[in-house]
């Protein structure tokens, strides 16, 4: 076995990850939130506060050198080596932890006193108002103060407000600091293993619409709408799973199936295709195209004999 002097092993394991890969990999840092991130290989491998873990694998460590053994499959000697050459021809540059990005403060649109703005916006897109009602009264839904926007929450497993859509006739944004993990949708009022899935929540709840109107029970499985479009990198191995789907995979694991009510055009079926890819083979993954129109809005708007919204250019989900 080669021999390596103890001091240089010393220096090897003081490296840890975050440096390495900001120094030496940059490509492969992701900013996940607040002061966590990510690669761009693994996107379950978080690092944060000098430690790092690779979630689906149930594996973590300190340093560079336990990732390049345990992630990148380097022998102790290959990696000792690695990063000891690395900081030969660039010596590293170490970042503090209070120079790294910032969280933004997750900042709720203030509420207004009524909801009759955000209520007739919806109703004329045909959204049922006892879906509505419901959202509201479970605190996903309200009309913002001044702008009268309709605020579409997002909430982590606590049911804590991580994430909000804003949207009104001709405009779409998000509020700030919204951590796209944690994206608007109802979860299955009882045991299920099916989710449908969502690019907007106008979608989701026309969809919710139309199954009430068949006479479906609307909460019988899971319902996610994306932050956004779900725009996929140009080579599929460099594209990840979305944040907020991955996310609720994740927290549950009895989900076996995923129903695909993407828009019925170019982006939409791209991302169709793309997520069929990313997603393991355990998923059951079924594509439903809207009967008529380009998104479930439209296909509920013809149902109700309602004129169809004229949609602007749309956000993208990471």
């Amino acid at each position: 076995m080669p021999y390596i002097d103890p001091e240089v092993i010393t220096e090897a394991k003081k490296m840890d990850l975050f440096t390495y890969l900001q120094n030496y990999e940059s490509q492969e840092l992701v900013h996940f939130s607040g002061n966590v991130y990510c690669t761009r290989t693994h996107n379950s491998l978080k690092i944060s506060n000098g430690k790092w873990c690779w979630h689906s694998r149930g594996i973590g460590g300190r340093s560079a050198l336990d990732y390049l053994i345990k992630v990148k499959g380097f022998s102790f000697i290959e990696a000792v080596e690695q990063i000891m050459g690395q900081a030969a021809t660039k010596p590293p540059v170490f970042m503090s932890k209070t120079e790294r990005q910032k969280p933004k403060v997750f900042d709720l649109p203030a509420v207004s006193r009524c909801a009759t703005h955000m209520v007739n916006y919806l109703e004329k897109r045909g959204i049922d108002f006892d879906i509505l009602r419901f959202c509201m009264d479970t605190g996903r839904l309200y009309e913002s103060y001044p702008h009268h926007n309709a605020v579409f929450v997002g909430m982590d497993e606590k049911g804590t407000p991580r994430y909000a859509a804003l949207r009104n006739v001709g405009f779409m944004g998000e509020a700030t600091g919204s951590d796209k993990h944690y994206s608007f949708g109802i979860p299955a009022e009882q045991h299920s293993d099916t989710l449908h899935l969502f690019e907007s929540p106008i979608d989701l709840l026309s969809c919710a619409t139309l199954l009430k109107l068949q006479g479906y029970d609307w909460r019988r499985e899971h319902l996610l709408s994306l932050s956004g479009v779900y725009q996929p990198k140009e080579k599929t191995e460099e594209t990840t799973t979305p944040a907020a789907l991955e996310r609720y995979l994740e927290n549950n694991p009895n989900i076996r199936k995923v129903v695909l009510r993407f828009d019925n055009d170019e982006t939409g079926r791209l991302a169709v295709q793309t997520i069929r890819a990313v997603l393991p083979d355990s998923y059951e993954i079924t594509d439903k195209l809207p009967p008529s129109g380009k998104d479930y809005n439209d296909y509920l708007c013809d149902r109700l004999g309602l004129p169809r919204t004229q949609k602007k250019e749309r956000s993208h989900a990471r």
